[in-house]
């Protein structure tokens, strides 16, 4: 059921442009899928999904490009740099400030990257609280994200 339902959350996403996790867990619902936005939120970063501009200008779940590498640091910089315009620390919480629906997208692909260290994270629609283990952590994280910027 679980693999059935991430083909058809591919094949959604292939075939129109859903903007929100609520729009796709009504499509998957008229495909028979019943989930929780929950689930829906695991599943799309589980398929490394981004979001992406639309051809009206605003913002829809795509695929990942075929170059990024969803597991890797390298993967995270290529994609880090058009999502993100600005970083900053507050102690041992670092601050990511992304383009407008950018958030969930980089911060999965924070999570995936290993960076040692980090506590947690936390995306909003534009915005990620990166919890590191200390301020010097927290100086060192921003250091790295500085460079990909």
């Amino acid at each position: 059921m679980k693999n059935d339902r991430k083909k058809a959350i591919l094949d959604i996403v292939s075939h129109y442009e859903v903007d929100t996790q609520e729009t796709l867990q009504a499509l998957l619902l008229e495909r028979g899928f019943s989930v929780t936005q929950a689930t829906v939120s695991r599943d799309i970063k589980q398929l490394s999904l981004v979001k992406t501009m639309s051809e009206n200008g605003s913002y829809k779940y795509s695929l990942p490009r075929s170059d990024y590498d969803a597991s890797s640091k390298t993967g995270l910089m290529r994609f880090f740099s058009d999502a993100v315009y600005a970083v900053d620390r507050a102690m041992n919480t670092v601050v990511v400030k992304c383009h407008s629906g950018m958030a969930n997208a980089v911060c999965a692909r924070l999570d995936t990257a290993g960076y040692p260290n980090v506590v947690g994270t936390l995306a909003g629609d534009d915005t990620i609280f990166v919890l590191m283990r200390t301020e010097e952590d927290a100086a060192s994280m921003l250091k790295e994200l500085e460079g990909l910027l």
